[in-house]
Order: C-alpha cells, then structure tokens, then sequence
C-alpha cells in the first residue's frame, strides 16, 4: 500500500482500486483498496475488514496462499540450488490433508515452525498448496472448479499428492495423463506408472506402446527409463514391431545408459548395461540378412553367441540357444466392415483418380491401422493409393503405396506408416484416392453404425467425397484397427 500526503498534508492512499473491484491475486497481503481519500490509521482499521471484499471461502482462502499474512508454519522445498522457501497455514492444510493433520495437530504433532521437504519439487508443492486452498492452481491461470496441471509437472505433483495423501488431486493428475499419453511419452510414464502403483494408467500406457511400437521405441523417453522397465517391454510379447527395430532400440538405450554412468560407449560397455535384456530379443527370428547386419555386425554378442546363432541360421542340426526362438505374436488386428454385400455392375463402379472418403466416430479409444479396400472387377491388377486420415482438417496419418488386387471381390489391407490413436466420440474423416483401372467393385446395404466385440463405430457421409462414397454405399468397406 502506498500512502502520500495530499495537499493540505492528510495522508491517503493513491494506489489501489475501488474496494470490490480488486482482482484476486494469491501470495499478496490484503491491503485497503478504497479509492477515497482516507488517513493512515482509518486505513489499518479497513485491513482488519479485508475479509468484505471476499464472498467465499474459496476467494478467502486464495488471499492466504502462497502468503506470509497470518502464516503460522514454512516450508523449504526442493534442493540447492531451487531451493524455495513457502509460508503456509497449518488450519488450511490440515483440512485437506491427512498427512499434514498429523504432523500438525495428531499425536506425535510438532511445533516446528521450519520443515524442510528435499524431495518435492518446489513448483508441484505450490499446486498442492495451491489445490488445498483454493481446489485449483497457481495464480497465473484463471481460476476455476477445476485443477489445473502442466505436462512438466503433472508427475512431481502425483508424487506429492501421493505423500500427503490428496487423493482427488492424485486422481486428477492421472486423468490428465492419460489424456495426454502418445506414443512419445508412454515409455516414460510406464516406468512412472510403476512406481506410482497406478495400475489403469499402466494399462493404458501398454496399450499405445503395443500398438504403437516404432514411435514408441524412437522417442526420446524411451531411452530414459530405468532398466527395469526396459526389461519389461523387451519381454513384452505383444509388441507391434519386428526383431530388428527392436535390437536397435536396445542398443539406443545401451548408449544413453553408458552415458548416464559416464563411461565409454563401446560395444563392451553396452552389453554390460544391458546384462540380461540382451537374453530377451529373439535374435533367431530375424532373417538372416537382419541378423548379418546387425547383431552379427555390432559387436555386442560374444564369438560364440554369433557361431551359434549363424549355425542356428544355416545348420539342419540347430544348437541350443540362451535366446527366445519363437516370435513374438504381435498384435492381431480387427475389421470393421460397414456393408452387408459388394457388387460390381458394367460400366459401375470407377474410381476415375477421385476421393472416396467417410467420417466416423467410436466409443473407446483404438488404433487404426489402416483401410480395407476394394479392387478390380476386371482381372488382376496393379492399383496406386494413397490414404489418409484426418481430425478436424488435420492430418494425423497417411501411406502412398501400391497393392495388388487379384480380381475377386475381396477386400485388399493398406495401411498407414503408423498405426494412428483415435479418442472416442470424436469424428474422424478417412480418405482413399486410387489410381488404376477404374471399374471395381463397391460395397452396398451399408450400416450407420457397426459393432466389433466392445467398440462401437458411427458412420457419417464425409464433404471429402467427390466419388460418390456413402454411408449407404461406395468404396472404402473396412477399418483395420487395434484395440484392448
């Protein structure tokens, strides 16, 4: 509060805005914010009301946080050199917290006024605090009902939600995980999950690195989990991805390791970092040109390891081996077909170079794959396709390729370069342009809404559609797609 003399020398306040009218801000001492003219010791008796600018309990509180007004306990979070010291009130947190019930009022309470926490990082022990006064976060979002939680913090405030027992908070953090979860961070937060014992969450995370391998394994997160983890995903049968992404992937994480232990990155090194993973890749389901290339050639195996894998290869009489010999199962696609019966008629059905395109919705998140599409009805024949998929006008996945149509009604698989994450309730749009003879088959008696076991997909017509692809009728009869 600023207070000056006037011109006939009566002290009053000349910042501050009408009372009522201030916005609340936490960590700020209320202060008198009345516009008129008041003197020095009129203004010390209007802060002692400065409860009457705050209808609710929530605006109160927000006052105190953050705040050494009233402050009875504080806290020095964090470590050099981001220590921070924060002031609290022992009332407000023993409110809603079981933990700080204890240490403030149970019976082994202490009165320290000073209580070091090494552990928790300073920012997620302000939202905590900032949760327990106001069930929201720090003062440079809006305030709402709602918690509020940043992607850079999100895991240091579950850690602390976690150890002083805020389970609404707790929840919230995994919610926002698990909607923000992409294959670009699902390795990290599997290894996060773990230690959280967040079992839905780690459900989740197995789903998209499942389904989602390649990107998964080629993220930067991947190379920063712990080796446990690793060793996990390494056993994971599951997996979407063959041998030979999957040994590069290791060897990826062998070097960010050495690196973190600080020592050289050899292929000795790498091997000892590995320790048992290098026992979970199944070596001997590579072809043999995959294995020349690249455990043969890397250095990590011992001599014997590579004779004996190499005899496996070329030898009727196959040695025994320390490596898994039977491939992994991967994961087994499904299909929804949205027409009860294909047709073809002369002179019906071209492609011509044109779109065919459909928008759909489902129930629960899946993984699509890719398209189910329809050939010629004239004889074998080559096509070149294109396919997309599309949110909102944005492009999330696509694959230019060629496939091979035998002439029958069948329907012919093509798919994206990678499997591509759809949430539920949320319009998708899917797209095929075809290039090749141009009398096909084409689907009829088509469905507005399909089930394939637990997911339910909604069909829409599509404004993309310049070829004449329906709800009713048309091309593009499948989705090939993953779900749990």
């Amino acid at each position: 509060m600023n207070v000056e003399d006037d011109d006939e020398g009566n002290q009053e306040v000349v910042s501050g805005e009408p009372c009522g009218k201030r916005p609340l801000r936490v960590g700020v001492v209320p202060q008198c914010t009345c516009s008129l003219p008041v003197t020095a010791a009129n203004c010390v008796t209007l802060e002692h009301n400065w409860q009457a600018n705050y209808k609710s309990v929530v605006e109160r509180n927000t006052v105190m946080f953050n705040s050494e007004f009233m402050a009875d306990v504080h806290f020095t979070v964090g470590t050099a050199p981001n220590k921070l010291h924060v002031p609290a009130h022992k009332y407000v947190l023993a409110t809603g917290s079981s933990v700080f019930y204890a240490m403030f009022y149970g019976g082994l309470a202490h009165n320290a006024s000073e209580i070091d926490i090494p552990d928790v990082e300073p920012s997620a022990f302000l939202s905590l605090l900032s949760y327990l006064y106001c069930d929201t976060c720090v003062d440079r979002y809006l305030y709402c009902d709602e918690v509020v939680l940043e992607t850079d913090t999100v895991l240091a405030t579950l850690y602390a939600a976690k150890k002083y027992i805020v389970p609404h908070l707790a929840c919230q953090c995994v919610a926002f995980l698990e909607s923000s979860l992409t294959a670009r961070n699902a390795c990290i937060l599997l290894s996060q999950s773990h230690l959280f014992e967040e079992h839905e969450l780690t459900q989740r995370c197995w789903e998209v690195i499942d389904a989602q391998t390649e990107e998964a394994l080629a993220s930067d997160g991947f190379t920063e989990i712990d080796h446990s983890t690793l060793q996990v995903i390494m056993a994971r049968d599951t997996l979407n991805a063959n041998e030979k992404l999957l040994f590069v992937s290791a060897l990826h994480w062998a070097r960010a390791e050495c690196m973190r232990r600080g020592i050289t990155t050899t292929a000795e090194n790498k091997r000892r970092v590995l320790a048992n993973v290098l026992y979970l890749l199944r070596l001997p389901t590579m072809n043999v040109t995959d294995y020349a290339n690249g455990p043969a050639k890397s250095g990590i195996l011992t001599l014997q390891e590579a004779h004996d894998l190499f005899m496996y290869f070329t030898a009727d009489e196959k040695p025994s081996l320390p490596f898994p010999i039977v491939s992994r199962r991967g994961l087994q696609s499904q299909r929804c077909r949205r027409f009860q019966s294909s047709a073809y008629r002369s002179n019906q059905w071209r492609y011509r170079g044109r779109c065919d395109s459909i928008q759909f919705s489902v129930n629960r998140r899946i993984f699509i794959a890719g398209l189910g599409l329809y050939g010629s009805n004239n004889g074998a024949s080559e096509y070149r396709v294109k396919i997309e998929l599309k949110r909102s006008g944005a492009t999330l996945g696509q694959c230019q390729t060629k496939f091979f149509s035998d002439g029958s009604s069948s329907t012919f698989g093509v798919y994206f370069d990678h499997p591509v994450q759809i949430e539920a309730n949320t319009f998708y749009t899917a797209s095929a342009t075809l290039d090749g003879p141009e009398l096909s088959y084409f689907g009829q008696e088509g469905l507005t809404e399909v089930n394939v076991g637990k997911v339910t997909f909604q069909f829409q017509c599509s404004s993309d559609s310049t070829n004449g692809t329906g709800v009713q009728g048309g091309q593009m009869p499948e989705l090939i797609f993953y779900a749990s």
